[in-house]
């Protein structure tokens, strides 16, 4: 039987492929999708006789109740146990995914095809797609996404294993790595984002796998462990292309060996295809021709900004910042201020012409750490930092034999990686879209003998549950996916209301358009949709039955009436700057009638907004 990461990689390059081909086929929907599987369950049934290995995964429960028997494991279990439960008590929050993830996904859904949605909201068209492609199935064969969940926890428990297997390869004594496997997956923005649809913890296992595989296969020289590498280096760059910087160290450890897959023409050729469907090419492509701009990063509401050093400047300050800030801080605004007060006017005006979000420039620190920008975390970051000072690398003897060429590039390429990261984000949530990245960054500051020597001593140790014990409280009191009665908080006179606004936006962001839905007329089967960045996913509850078209400035009353829009769901507040007029003289050009209004908090961050259901009038001779 292949290892489980196989079998996930080879799934999803699939499912990735499959999606591509089905939309050329007009055929993506439900009934697309049971052909494409049955094919592909005949092609492994076919590949398991002919090569005599089996499919049924071999699970030895000896083997696991001893593992997990000790603390490190068991409390890694426990931990994966209570983000399971997170997500299968709560339905989805993730903010990207519920504006434009899961749309973009409804929307190929309802024309049987991908298509490059007519909409203000770019992000649903240039941003890479390789998770929408495994969700699409889902939801077109169950008509949910309340189990999208589950593509992260797979991710997830998939870790372990791979960090043991990258870390040894690396230098990392067996004994360090051992104890690190169970660590590292508790860093924030994996743990946080396994009960949840956020895609940075889904790309983190494929940057993984595809350095493994690529220096298992310098040792094998297998065929087999070429093609895995190279699928999941695709899949890495399919799922976000910020990580293509993370290319580099990749293709230095695949080039001593990647010339043996051309020995093998056709399986090389399908390979290859499979590759370039699951990393977004075709997206890529799209997005030169409409934007300009393979990656569409450079696409905003302020344009693109090219200051190269203070980006760089304020991403090497950012990163620390946000990987060391606690993970509860209740001194959130007293550190605003205090960092506004002292950075000087001069430099805050470049900060603020570099840098696209203006959270990147003010250093921001969240109450809680939350899955939308959490990164490695406070645990993991300061147990590592801690354990490098405390194993002396500048002792003699300290570092392991360097190892061929391929394994030194590994080792030190992805910080070449992040240093062109940080020379080109100008997002705030850097150390979230850094999640790919931490894993790789690792082994230069724990591989030595000092560190097998280290993990044996009770400071350490003791820091490691203390790191297992901070990562459960956040999963516990996490305002996406508490485990405790919300109500003791919204009920409570002595809570702030602050902390009460937060819970209860997030209790309400699943459904966030639910008191805006009840208000359209029964039967209704294509609602028109102006908005920038709003999660609309809940619009389209229950899946299957009612279609959101969006609307752009340049639509016309006669274009509205040709695409069978009668009513348009709209904000007040931020409309103008799209349309160049309020939503009131829009409505009056369009010869509308608002019929309903409605107040929704959508953001912690927003107060409530407004919103218009209009209907279109007949327009007059």
């Amino acid at each position: 039987m292949p290892p489980f990461v196989v079998i996930w990689i080879w799934l999803c390059a699939y499912l990735n492929c499959a999606g591509w081909t089905l939309s050329a086929l007009h055929q993506l929907n439900a009934a697309g999708y049971a052909v494409a599987l049955a094919l592909g369950l005949a092609a492994l049934l076919v590949w398991s006789r002919t090569t005599g290995r089996g499919i049924r995964p071999t699970i030895y429960w000896p083997k696991l109740r001893h593992r997990f028997a000790r603390g490190f494991p068991l409390a890694f279990l426990i931990l994966a146990s209570l983000a399971l439960l997170g997500g299968a008590l709560h339905g989805p929050t993730n903010y990207d995914a519920l504006a434009y993830r899961t749309p973009r996904v409804l929307h190929w859904l309802a024309a049987d095809q991908w298509h490059w949605i007519h909409t203000i909201f770019d992000r649903l068209n240039s941003r890479a797609c390789a998770f929408e492609w495994v969700s699409a199935p889902l939801i077109a064969l169950i008509e949910t996404d309340r189990l999208l969940f589950l593509i992260n926890m797979v991710s997830l428990l998939l870790l372990p294993g791979l960090v043991f297997s990258f870390f040894t390869r690396l230098g990392v004594r067996r004994r360090a790595a051992w104890h690190w496997m169970w660590l590292v997956p508790t860093g924030y923005c994996f743990l946080l984002q396994a009960g949840s649809i956020g895609n940075d913890l889904f790309g983190a296992v494929f940057a993984l796998a595809a350095m493994d595989y690529a220096l298992r296969a310098a040792k094998t020289g297998a065929a087999g462990d070429i093609a895995v590498s190279v699928l999941a280096a695709a899949l890495m760059v399919g799922n976000k292309f910020g990580n293509v910087p993370l290319l580099l160290p990749w293709g230095a450890a695949i080039f001593p060996v990647g010339g043996k897959i051309l020995r093998r023409p056709v399986w090389a050729l399908a390979v290859g295809l499979i590759a370039l469907l699951g990393s977004g090419l075709p997206i890529m492509v799209a997005n030169q021709i409409k934007l300009h701009d393979w990656s569409g990063a450079g696409i905003s509401r302020n344009g693109p900004k090219t200051d190269m050093f203070w980006r760089f400047a304020d991403n090497c300050a950012l990163l620390p910042v946000q990987n060391l800030a606690p993970p509860v801080f209740p001194f959130s605004k007293r550190w605003h201020d205090f960092v506004q007060s002292h950075i000087p006017a001069r430099i805050n005006a470049h900060l603020n012409q570099a840098m696209l979000e203006s959270g990147a420039t003010q250093f921001e620190i969240p109450e809680m750490q939350m899955e939308e920008s959490a990164g490695l975390g406070f645990g993991v970051s300061l147990l590592a930092l801690a354990a490098f000072a405390a194993a002396r690398p500048w002792r003699r003897g300290h570092f392991p034999p360097a190892g061929d060429w391929s394994v030194r590039a590994a080792r030190w390429l992805p910080w070449v990686a992040l240093l062109a990261v940080l020379t080109q984000s100008g997002m705030s949530a850097l150390a979230r879209l850094l999640t790919a990245y931490y894993i790789l960054l690792l082994p230069l500051l724990l591989m030595g003998a000092g560190h097998e020597r280290l993990v044996r001593r009770r400071w350490w140790r003791g820091g490691g549950y203390a790191v297992f014990a901070t990562s459960g409280l956040l999963l516990f009191v996490s305002p996406a996916r508490p485990l405790f009665p919300v109500s003791w908080i919204l009920d409570s006179q002595h809570v702030p209301d602050r902390a009460k606004s937060v819970y209860s936006v997030y209790a309400k962001r699943t459904d966030g358009f639910a008191p805006a839905r009840a208000l359209l007329p029964p039967g209704l089967k294509i609602l028109g949709f102006i908005a920038y960045d709003s999660p609309e996913t809940s619009l389209w509850y229950p899946f299957g039955y009612l279609q959101v078209e969006h609307i752009c400035p340049e639509d016309t009353a006669a274009d509205l009436k040709q695409r069978g829009l009668e009513y348009i769901l709209a904000p007040v507040a931020g409309f103008e700057p799209w349309f160049n007029l309020s939503l009131d003289e829009w409505v009056a050009n369009m010869h509308g009638q608002v019929v309903e209004k409605t107040n929704l908090q959508l953001r912690v961050s927003r107060n409530l907004g407004e919103w218009y259901l209009i209907r279109l009038k007949a327009s007059p001779p």
